[in-house]
């Protein structure tokens, strides 16, 4: 069956890495200086995820072991502590203010369950900022504490090679220190790009590098693209009551299942955040009073227009963390379009000891938990004589709008484009949640879509939830789809009444079929 799933994900021509295994010699990179030629078996340069999961499982492995990290701070002088993006402003405190914006509903629900709730009910940016700012600084001290219960040592300083086996590193006071190591492990990550172009961009506007460690409420905020980050910024600002649009050029969630992305759109429509569809921002001026006015462009009739905004949010993309490293004394090669680093099915890079890891890495998924499983299987390879591979397809992951978004495997779009429409089965349903029945919440785009090969035994291929708790819906049935689970499977499991969970085994209904999908929930 595993092999059945892999033909079908792989496709015509693709590639596809199932538990794949190194070559046969064993892994690059491992222990070749003579005894005492370098300073550590492994340096790695950046301590978010993936970087600290490798270095952490290398020092279990009872290697010498360091970690060299250093935040530049933003444009608009925003630093923050040791864990890289997903801890300081990424992952965590998102999903922390996505809980924020979620709780301010269920406030609004809980007088339908008898709760005397006084109205109006307000928010306190401040207040909420410094909860999360403050789990925030605790897991930087907890990191800081693991890395020294490993005996790995941490430099607080920027690096840059000198050679393929050393790294000079300069603290914040200016002071140079030499690194040298056998094995060289690069995993610095991104950061925001910044729209340059446009006048003004970087003068007034912020990131989220700031958004999460702002002290005062952004205010009336613009939103400036169409990505997760930017639809998970703008949908936890409206939740917590901020007046905020969405500017974007083309399409929301670009990559993501397109069906999904406009269901996702459309209650965050719904629930009052304004899109502006089609246009480009091309100046940002000052006004005297302090507010921010932005001009934008109709991409199809070129017309201009204005508003006048507290916070602009530029949220078009990330730029890899490549271009202070001195790659070239290295030898280590980047994409010319991408500048992130040209890495093998290894993680190896062009010079054999030297890997990258995580989001630095070409044609890597930009996600926390993909780094930190490379990162360990990096340092099982290199160090303890693993043989096991990363596998980077059929990886969950979640949108944190504020309905949920989660999927994994291929969308319906990308299953048409590999197998043909002829050969592809989706069966889906609208369905309703119970919770939101007696506070008589709107359920128009809770949906969920099981995209299938239509020949039996109907391998599914992707699976796309939208509703409550998607992360955890998703988590759960990752396993089975990805042990290559088919349709007949999966209507076969017994589903856990009454969740949402089960509406994804109740899916009865094919597209091509033409019937209502919408089911009445529980």
């Amino acid at each position: 069956m595993a092999a059945a799933m892999a033909a079908a994900l792989r496709g015509p021509g693709a590639r596809f890495r199932w538990r794949q295994l190194a070559s046969a010699g064993g892994a690059r990179g491992a222990a070749r200086g003579a005894a005492g030629q370098w300073d550590y078996d492994l340096l790695v340069i950046g301590g978010g995820s993936g970087g600290l999961a490798c270095a952490k499982e290398a020092a279990q492995l009872g290697r010498k072991v360091a970690v060299v990290d250093y935040v530049e701070p933003s444009p608009r002088g925003t630093r923050w502590g040791l864990g890289g993006t997903c801890v300081n402003v990424g992952c965590i405190p998102k999903k922390l203010m996505h809980q924020a914006a979620l709780l301010g509903g269920m406030i609004q629900d809980a007088r339908h369950y008898g709760w005397e709730v006084a109205q109006p009910i307000s928010h306190n940016w401040r207040k909420m900022a410094e909860a999360v700012q403050n789990h925030v600084k605790s897991l930087n001290w907890g990191h800081r504490v693991q890395l020294q219960d490993r005996k790995v040592k941490y430099f607080n300083i920027k690096a840059s090679f000198v050679n393929e086996h050393t790294v000079c590193g300069i603290t914040k006071d200016g002071k140079e220190t030499l690194l040298s190591a056998d094995n060289i492990v690069i995993a610095t990550g991104g950061r925001p790009r910044y729209p340059t172009h446009i006048e003004g961009a970087l003068e007034y506007g912020i990131t989220s590098d700031d958004i999460f460690w702002l002290k005062e409420s952004p205010g009336k905020t613009l939103v400036v693209g169409a990505s997760y980050v930017a639809l998970e910024c703008a949908g936890f600002l409206t939740g917590i009551g901020l007046d905020t649009t969405v500017m974007m050029r083309s399409i929301p969630l670009r990559g993501f299942d397109q069906q999904m992305s406009a269901l996702v759109t459309e209650h965050m429509m719904s629930h009052g955040t304004r899109f502006l569809r089609g246009r480009t921002a091309t100046r940002v001026r000052r006004l005297p009073a302090g507010r921010l006015q932005v001009t934008w462009e109709d991409c199809v009739s070129g017309r201009e227009d204005t508003d006048t905004f507290d916070t602009i949010l530029w949220a078009i993309g990330r730029v890899p963390e490549t271009k202070s490293l001195n790659l070239e004394k290295s030898g280590v090669k980047t994409s010319p379009i991408s500048q992130k680093i040209l890495v093998d099915s290894q993680d190896a890079t062009s010079v054999p000891h030297i890997y990258a890891i995580g989001d630095v890495a070409e044609g890597r998924p930009e996600l926390t938990p993909t780094a930190i499983m490379a990162g360990k299987f990096l340092a099982q390879r290199i160090f303890g004589q693993s043989l096991t591979l990363m596998d980077y397809d059929s990886v969950p992951t979640t949108v944190f709008t504020p309905l949920e978004y989660g999927c994994m495997g291929l969308s319906e779009e990308e299953a048409v484009a590999r197998h043909g429409q002829e050969h592809v089965e989706v069966y889906h349903a609208y369905y309703k949640p119970l919770e939101f029945m007696v506070p008589g919440r709107d359920a128009s785009q809770c949906y969920i879509k099981m995209v299938c090969l239509r020949e039996p035994p109907q391998l599914v291929l992707g699976l796309h939830f939208l509703g409550p708790n998607a992360g955890e819906v998703t988590q759960g049935f990752a396993l089975g789809i990805r042990c290559g689970a088919s349709y007949a499977q999966v209507m076969r499991t017994v589903g856990i009444h009454p969740t949402c969970s089960e509406e994804v085994v109740r899916l009865r209904i094919s597209k091509r079929s033409g019937l209502d999908p919408t089911v009445t929930g529980c």
